[in-house]
């Protein structure tokens, strides 16, 4: 399974800061980061044009880096019920940009994001950072966390993509036959 070259779109969704990476899946684990940002909303604006400034720097991003796969935070509970719904929100736009794209979106809970980048599904943000600098040779950790982690997310889908592409193959496989069971009494 060679996915060597793949380019994944890594985003930790917020309404406030929306971290965003690109990286390039190289040869065995090796990956590549080709960019990081972070896009900011002011919390005093209106939430439509807080959305559209996410949606526009979102597509500005997918435009200028080509993704062929972007792999985002699973939404869970977490806070204020608020917030989990600005961030719900966040994530719509983001998806519709990677929709009208045709790129592919894979969703990552936290903990599958920490377990397959550090090994432990309860690092801590400094842990993850650390790992994350380490993996893509970064001459600093990047900032803010928010980047961070959509780093993380970008690197943990290029290590997922293969077993990813593997089942489905598998699963394409199985379905070229059908068995039919019936019960006859």
């Amino acid at each position: 399974m060679n996915l060597e070259g793949m380019r994944v779109m890594g985003v930790d969704p917020g309404l406030t800061r929306c971290g965003l990476s690109v990286v390039q899946a190289g040869r065995g684990r090796a990956v590549v980061p080709v960019a990081v940002g972070v896009v900011r909303t002011p919390s005093d604006a209106e939430l439509t044009e807080r959305l559209l400034r996410i949606s526009r720097s979102v597509g500005e991003w997918m435009d200028d880096y080509r993704p062929d796969v972007m792999a985002i935070e699973r939404l869970f509970e977490r806070g204020t019920v608020s917030t989990v719904i600005h961030t719900a929100h966040a994530v719509g736009v983001i998806m519709l940009a990677a929709a009208e794209r045709g790129v592919p979106v894979y969703h990552y809970t936290p903990s599958e994001v920490k377990k397959a980048v550090s090994g432990n599904g309860r690092a801590d943000k400094k842990q993850m950072t650390s790992m994350i600098t380490r993996i893509l040779g970064l001459a600093e950790p990047p900032k803010p966390a928010d980047a961070a982690d959509a780093l993380a997310l970008a690197v943990c889908h290029c290590w997922r993509a293969p077993l990813i592409a593997r089942a489905s193959q598998l699963g394409a496989a199985g379905h070229t036959t059908n068995f039919v069971s019936s019960a006859h009494h």
